[in-house]
């Protein structure tokens, strides 16, 4: 008899898949059907476009460690990248250096270019989850890994590596998500500021004791 409160473990195997199908959904809604934009203009637009990849998170969080099988996951996880995710990079930034218009072309290699970061993300958590993390762990590091990805980081090392004509500018008025938050596209100051806070907040969500928060949850 299952004791009160219990459910079973077989039935909280399959959780996972909840989040992986809403991720999947809002992925095909944001790379198909979904315009490309350069620019995000509000909070719940940069919580809109973040969605998939925390709810790919979570479906990682969750996907059942399998010893045996851990290794040929990997596989397919690397033939996905050099047989589809590489490939189409590649075939975006080409046909963005062919068109006429840089301007109307851009959006679209940005949001594939986006989608690749993703994916290396998500890559390296679930190869994290098939080497025998914990949910708990998992979680942790995947939201870590978010708040890097949102943490502007690669717009400061393209500020700062790139071999601007005339100087490298004031404003980094490329990093749309970022003026969101501070009101106005930022200087490289706050840039930094914004980076560190961000980091920091990665460094603080490691420390979080989510394994006894998700044993409270199972009680």
């Amino acid at each position: 008899m299952i004791p009160a409160g219990r459910r079973p473990a077989r039935s909280r195997a399959w959780w996972w898949t909840v989040p992986a199908v809403l991720g999947l959904v809002l992925t095909v809604l944001i790379m198909v059907v979904l315009p490309p934009d350069r620019s995000i203009e509000s909070l719940p637009e940069v919580l809109f476009k973040l969605s998939p990849l925390l709810l790919a998170v979570a479906a990682v969080a969750g996907f059942p460690r399998r010893p045996g099988l851990g290794a040929g996951l990997l596989v397919l996880v690397f033939v996905g990248y050099l047989g589809a995710v590489d490939t189409l990079d590649i075939m975006h930034v080409l046909d963005y250096s062919r068109a006429a218009d840089k301007d109307a072309a851009f959006p679209a290699l940005y949001r594939f270019t986006l989608f690749a970061t993703s994916f290396t993300v998500l890559a390296v958590l679930f190869a994290y989850r098939l080497g025998g993390a914990s949910t708990a762990r998992v979680l942790k590091a995947g939201v870590a890994g978010v708040l890097v990805v949102v943490s502007g980081l690669n717009d400061l090392t393209f500020w700062a590596m790139y071999d601007w004509t005339g100087g490298r500018p004031r404003v980094l008025d490329w990093a749309s998500h970022i003026a969101v938050f501070v009101g106005g596209p930022p200087t490289a100051p706050v840039a930094i500021a914004f980076c560190a806070v961000h980091l920091a907040l990665a460094a603080a969500v490691l420390a979080l004791p989510v394994q006894r928060w998700l044993d409270r949850v199972a009680r």
